[in-house]
């Protein structure tokens, strides 16, 4: 069974008791490695799932948690349902993506970390908040009402 697939399975199997202890232990890897990612502040990362997962000190299921959420801001997306833990990965991050992913994410306790500041700029983060916002807002397209212009163009009032 591959990493992907014991996430996954992690995932479905989780029960309102045990989701709360789950939920913990995950963040709070989560948290760990995009710190020491931001901290680091390089946005490649090379080297196996399981070498991986034990630099940022979490198991590599949760590695894999990790990669799931990380798949849609790296530059060029991995391939996750056959990864096992000694395969080789590269993770080219686009830090931007990657800040509007955490606010379409609702993941505060993660876009709030203080090692953003050596990454993004306070103006770059309040503009990628504004476009997050921008992508929010729902337009409503005016509707024709009785006795106005057709909007087939015939010059005829639309009934």
């Amino acid at each position: 069974m591959s990493l992907y697939e014991q996430w996954k399975e992690e995932l479905e199997n989780q029960t309102d008791e045990t989701f709360e202890a789950f939920w913990s232990k995950y963040s709070s890897g989560e948290t760990k490695i995009y710190s020491s990612i931001l901290g680091e502040g390089n946005p490649v990362i090379q080297g196996n799932i399981k070498e991986l997962a034990e630099k940022y000190e979490v198991d590599p299921v949760i590695f894999m948690g990790f990669l799931d959420g990380i798949n849609t801001s790296l530059r060029t997306p991995l391939e996750l349902g056959g990864l096992k833990d000694q395969d080789s990965i590269t993770l080219d991050i686009d830090f931007e993506k990657l800040y509007f992913n955490m606010l379409q994410a609702k993941a505060d306790y993660l876009y709030t970390l203080e090692e953003w500041n050596s990454i993004l700029s306070e103006e770059k983060r309040q503009e990628i908040t504004k476009a997050y916002k921008r992508s929010k807002t729902v337009v409503k397209e005016k509707k024709t009402g009785r006795n106005d212009p057709c909007p087939c163009g015939s010059g005829k009032k639309y009934k």
